[in-house]
């Protein structure tokens, strides 16, 4: 049975909005000449991120794969996958944010990237568990969700700002 695990919403709906909140003001204060080339590539860098940000994992009995799209691929990130056989440790490492990463070490010494920002996450360490036998006891997510919800939520209150902003300025004149 295939297994998908998407990217968190919250993650996901974090990067969108600060994308919106920090480019969708850029066609409005734009000189006329150039509104139509900003309001096509404003569409093309949304285009982009949401993109980017649907990348995923799928597991089945005998393996877990990392999938990413074509311009992910582009942009150097790169499908993967491992067979859960060939999986010999995780191995924890610190950011220099004070949080862990994990590695999938594989027979011959190769590192692959744990996923940590996935939907149905202890489902994801239990499968590892349940395939590998090694612990997952201490995995978690990378940063605490409620860190995506926040700025998901200062980027909406940016974007309205900004809607308000020029809606005050046009009917001030």
């Amino acid at each position: 049975m295939t297994e998908k695990f998407k990217t968190l919403f919250p993650v996901k709906s974090s990067l969108i909005t600060l994308y919106i909140a920090l480019t969708f003001p850029i066609p409005f204060i734009s000189g006329e000449q150039l509104k139509i080339y900003s309001i096509f590539f404003f569409i093309v860098g949304l285009f982009l991120i949401v993109n980017i940000t649907s990348d995923y994992i799928e597991t089945c009995e005998k393996k877990i794969s990392y999938k990413t799209s074509f311009i992910s691929g582009a942009f150097g990130k790169k499908n993967w996958e491992i067979f859960w056989e060939e999986i010999k440790s995780i191995k924890s490492l610190p950011t220099s944010q004070g949080s862990n990463v994990f590695y999938f070490i594989d027979e011959k010494g190769k590192n692959l990237l744990v996923p940590q920002r996935i939907e149905n996450f202890d489902v994801f360490l239990n499968k590892i568990e349940e395939q590998t036998n090694i612990s997952t006891k201490g995995i978690t997510y990378i940063s605490p969700l409620w860190t995506y919800k926040l700025l998901t939520l200062i980027s909406v209150l940016m974007i309205l700002g900004e809607i308000g902003l020029f809606i005050f300025k046009y009917y001030r004149g």
